[in-house]
């Protein structure tokens, strides 16, 4: 399948950036490439892009997709949280600007092998990186009934989390479980009718993105991606990351506050003792999201929020 992605949040995110010709910037997840191609003609004639991603299918499309731009587009299969790493590695000593789109790519969800999906039947490994790890079948075939409860009502936020797990043990004894259309089929059977009823979105949506968030350590990498955006950054450069789910979005806007707060003493205290100065000035102080007209183009980004600070 050809690769397709399309990215959210385009204008926003271009004035978030702050982008200028000469400039130095980080697509972290590059993903088909639309995101970098912009930021390369708004950058224009000499502005530059390192464009990271794990997964071997998004970097090979965007390369192909950014050959015209010539030197000025860098790609480089890593982990955005290697970002520093890479930097090093490149000679690069600091970043106009970074940008992190915290989500999967409409190919990963739109290809049946990739095993994200619970709308096709395919294997069960929603691996971003598919060069080792665990897959989700690994997950679902290991870990214990309580481990599995836990997983899924942390990641997913599913209030029937027990329920799914114990349907997935009691299957599992029978017969491995290894495609998506067995575990949304299993899901899908273990959530009482009536909510079924009840709600909108697929039932297995909240358990295949559990699934998906521990497969790919995706919080963990988020955090340790944040710190290492944040540290690339030259004085005045600026970091901007969307994110999908609620879990994200709480820890970048946490991690945004920090890094925005200065004094940390009592309210008691007559006068500053600790020292702490502000690392970051919020220049989005709510998250910006998909406008009506996006919406109607790319009903994907009804769920984007992105979120920008700009380095002291």
């Amino acid at each position: 399948m050809e690769f397709q992605h399309q990215p959210v949040l385009m204008n926003q995110t271009l004035n978030s950036l702050k982008l200028r010709p000469g400039g130095v910037y980080l697509d972290g997840t590059l993903g088909g490439g639309g995101h970098t191609e912009a930021i390369l003609q708004a950058t224009e004639p000499d502005g530059k892009v390192i464009g990271l991603d794990q997964d071997d299918e998004a970097l090979a499309a965007a390369s192909q997709r950014l050959k015209p731009f010539g030197e000025r587009f860098c790609p480089i299969r890593a982990n955005f949280a290697e970002m520093e790493q890479v930097l090093a590695a490149e000679g690069i000593a600091g970043l106009d600007g970074v940008l992190l789109d915290i989500g999967v790519s409409s190919h990963q969800l739109d290809e049946p092998d990739r095993g994200f999906s619970y709308m096709q039947d395919g294997p069960l490994d929603m691996r971003m990186d598919r060069r080792g790890g665990q897959t989700a079948a690994d997950l679902v075939a290991e870990l214990s009934e309580s481990e599995l409860a836990n997983l899924i009502y942390r990641y997913g936020e599913e209030k029937f989390s027990r329920r799914i797990a114990r349907r997935i043990v009691e299957q599992r004894a029978q017969t491995p479980i290894e495609s998506t259309k067995q575990l949304a089929e299993l899901i899908s059977a273990a959530i009482p009718a009536a909510q079924r009823r009840k709600e909108k979105q697929h039932p297995a949506k909240r358990t295949f993105q559990a699934l998906r968030i521990a497969v790919n350590d995706e919080l963990g990498v988020l955090e340790r991606g944040l710190v290492a955006a944040f540290a690339s950054l030259k004085s005045g450069g600026r970091l901007s990351v969307i994110t999908f789910h609620s879990l994200e979005d709480r820890i970048v806007k946490n991690y945004f506050a920090g890094l925005a707060k200065g004094c940390e003493c009592p309210p008691e205290f007559p006068v500053c003792v600790c020292g702490k100065q502000p690392q970051a000035l919020l220049i989005t102080r709510h998250p910006q999201t998909a406008t009506e007209d996006e919406l109607q183009s790319n009903p994907r980004a009804r769920s984007a929020k992105l979120r920008t600070v700009e380095k002291l």
